[in-house]
């Protein structure tokens, strides 16, 4: 019987920088089997087809802008996703996630881990801030053409 591979946590937090929106870290430390990495494609794909419509149809689609931030809040919970990762001590990343092996280096930090903790701190914020401006600049516009409707 082989024993399980070690689980590398600069990896895990790369995969889930990279290719969060695909469900790519989840694949990496659960296997095939798990539901969560199969729902961040599907979640991200939603969005990549608001962001679709806003070019077909333009800005006042009203399912576009509700599906633009489902990328955005996807993208910014992958980018945290690997923030943790980064952040997560090699004692508690070992027991998570190489169990077999306590004392096993794939848990450590080094500076490749930091440059995925720096680029997911960035892009990450850049992703959710971007959301929830987007979210709130259509939900108001929305709300003063309805005004506008009712005044007439």
């Amino acid at each position: 019987m082989s024993s399980p591979k070690k689980k590398n946590k600069t990896l895990a937090a790369w995969l889930a920088f990279v290719g969060g929106q695909f469900g790519l870290h989840r694949l990496y430390l659960y296997g095939w089997g798990d539901l969560l990495a199969w729902v961040h494609p599907m979640v991200a794909a939603l969005g990549w087809w608001g962001v679709e419509r806003v070019r077909l149809y333009g800005q006042d689609d009203q399912l576009a802008w509700l599906l633009i931030p489902l990328l955005g809040f996807t993208l910014a919970g992958t980018a945290l996703t690997a923030i943790v990762y980064g952040l997560m001590t090699p004692e508690k990343w070992n027991a998570l996630h190489n169990p077999a092996t306590p004392d096993s280096p794939a848990g450590d930090t080094n500076w490749l881990t930091i440059g995925a903790l720096v680029f997911a701190l960035l892009f990450g914020t850049i992703a959710l801030m971007s959301s929830i401006a987007f979210s709130f600049q259509r939900y108001f516009e929305y709300q003063v053409e309805e005004a506008r409707k009712i005044s007439q």
